[in-house]
């Protein structure tokens, strides 16, 4: 399994095999990450990364409708050859990468196209990496106010590094009471008023 990375690098490109892979940005584990890993690498090498970063995305989200294509796609019991052809050809037709069309077309020979998505989401956190933007979420119990965002949005950048950059996403959730809960990159912290109350609750058991 070790191998997968070099595979698919000799898969993906011809140049790849004759050279030292690009290596990610950041290290990410499972045959989801290997794929996704060996893919930007040799992606990287063609100078493509934005071209298959696309492809995917537009696949991502029609595996997402689940309509006719995630039928076709993730059902086991059609010829893995016949699928492989097929998928190759429709997205070279639609003039996606070289590189996306090789991937897809070794996850149908392999059994493997119930991986895509999470390829699909793996490669997004690589591009991610690489363009040296840091992912961040940010859960409130009700929308925060201007002031208060613009507050936050200063406190979270302070986290970030020359040449880098932050993308927020914000959501609200009821059930956190109050307070708020942010992740940011690998980081993690739980300020919600539930959080707080479930510990209090705990404290109170272990001493009775």
């Amino acid at each position: 399994m070790a191998q997968v990375p070099l595979i698919l690098a000799r898969n993906f490109s011809s140049t790849a095999a004759s050279s030292q892979l690009v290596k990610a940005p950041i290290q990410l584990f499972g045959v989801e990450g290997r794929y996704a890993s060996a893919l930007y690498s040799a992606a990287s090498k063609e100078k493509q990364l934005e071209s298959v970063e696309k492809d995917l995305s537009s696949i991502s989200a029609l595996l997402k409708k689940k309509g006719k294509f995630n039928d076709y796609v993730l059902n086991p019991s059609l010829n893995r050859t016949e699928k492989k052809n097929l998928l190759s050809k429709t997205l070279i037709d639609a003039k996606a990468s070289k590189l996306t069309a090789n991937l897809v077309g070794l996850l149908a020979e392999n059994g493997r196209l119930n991986k895509l998505q999470g390829i699909s989401n793996s490669f997004s956190q690589i591009m991610a990496a690489h363009r040296g933007e840091i992912e961040c979420e940010v859960i409130t119990a009700k929308p925060l106010d201007a002031a208060l965002q613009k507050e936050l949005d200063a406190a979270l950048k302070s986290f970030v590094k020359a040449g880098q950059s932050i993308k927020v996403t914000s959501r609200v959730d009821p059930s956190i009471v109050g307070g708020l809960i942010v992740s940011i990159g690998d980081k993690y912290v739980d300020m919600s008023t539930a959080s707080k109350v479930k510990r209090f609750t705990e404290l109170i058991k272990a001493a009775v």
